[in-house]
This record gives C-alpha cells, structure tokens and sequence, in this order.
C-alpha cells in the first residue's frame, strides 16, 4: 500500500526535535531501539512523518526503508498528522450491515479527504475503526471522545457543524 505525502505541511519546532534527538542518543545502542524511538517520535509529533524519520535514520544509521516499513506495518503509527477533531467511523460487521460505508463515504466527500488523511486546515482527520464496543447503536461514528449512533447520512452536516 503506498502512501502519499500528508496534504498538511510539516511544522515541526526546534523543541521536539531536540526532544527526538535525546530520545535517540538514550535509545539508539540498545538491541531492539527503533520501535521505542519511534514510540516516542510519535508522541513528540504526534505522527511519523518523512521529516521526523529522516531524523530517525541520520541519527541511527538505519535505513528509511526499514523505518518506512515498520512504521506502515503497526497500525499504531501514523504516517499522516491527526485533526482537532478525530473522526473515527465504525466499519465492523454490524455498523457496516447497518450503513456505516455509507456515512464513511459522505465523510469523505464533505472533508475533501480519504480515510487516514487530515483536512488541510488541521481540524479533521478521518479514520476507520472495526468495532467501537457499541453494536446496539449501530451504525456508530466517534468525534475524539464522543460517540455518535444510530447515524444516517442526513446527520453528518449536524454533527460536523458542531466543531466547527
């Protein structure tokens, strides 16, 4: 799967990667270091990205493509920053019987994004989950903390125009 560079730009300050570059210098010698240092690249930032693991190689001396490849494969890396607002659509089985494609697809199209992307602006980013614990309110959409059911399309408009 390849992904594209984030529509938003890189704004990372001298202060975290000072904070990277500690991090690797503590980290960097122990067996095993490049999980826990991009652990904590992504706390830093937020997400992973090229910049941040460009560091990450010049300062480790590990390859981009061994970095690229494990941060693409643990789904609890982020190549693309995260909004204001973080929108995560159920797509299990029951949400999706229940029409949550639909409401995941709208989504896309109302935010000018695909799934895993963030709105120019920083204010939304958009996610699929598979199940949210809340099957009886299907189909279940979350904004950050708060759970949305029971969701047709005609409520997405409502919904958005709240964080706005």
């Amino acid at each position: 799967m390849l992904h594209r560079k984030s529509n938003v730009p890189f704004s990372g300050t001298k202060e975290q990667e000072q904070a990277l570059l500690k991090v690797i210098q503590e980290l960097k010698d122990e067996k095993g270091a490049l999980m826990p240092i991009l652990q904590k690249a992504q706390d830093i930032y937020g997400y992973l990205p090229e910049e941040v693991q460009k560091i990450i190689s010049d300062e480790t001396g590990i390859p981009m493509e061994k970095i690229y490849g494990v941060a693409t494969f643990y789904s609890q890396f982020s190549l693309s920053p995260k909004g204001k607002y973080r929108i995560s659509v159920c797509l299990g089985t029951a949400c999706y019987v229940k029409g949550s494609g639909d409401i995941y697809d709208k989504l896309m199209e109302k935010l000018g994004i695909s799934g895993g992307e963030c709105t120019p602006d920083g204010k939304f980013s958009l996610d699929a989950c598979r199940c949210v614990g809340a099957c009886g309110l299907a189909p279940v959409m979350m904004v950050n903390d708060d759970v949305y059911g029971r969701l047709t399309v005609d409520d997405i408009d409502d919904i958005l125009a709240k964080y706005e």
